[in-house]
């Protein structure tokens, strides 16, 4: 498995990033699939965040800037 492509703009054209710190990212993955690199927050929401969303052991919540996500929008797929 390894990334193709970013979605959107890279974090520092979007300003959600620093020389120290990572940086929210929606990334295009070899076999179809989809990465997003972002902030842990699973912790903060719980596994059950809403009644009908659950996170299972082997996953983890991420928060992304609003940037990250708008910026990927022209290159999210319509299928």
């Amino acid at each position: 498995m390894r990334a193709i492509r970013r979605l959107g703009v890279t974090p520092v054209e979007r300003g959600d990033t620093t020389a120290v710190s990572g940086s929210p990212d929606i990334l295009e993955l070899d076999d179809g699939s989809f990465a997003v690199i972002g902030t842990d927050i699973t912790d903060r929401l719980g596994l059950q965040p809403m009644k009908d969303a659950r996170c299972a052991a082997d996953e983890r919540i991420v928060r992304i800037s609003r940037a990250t996500l708008i910026s990927a929008k022209k290159d999210i797929p319509d299928s």
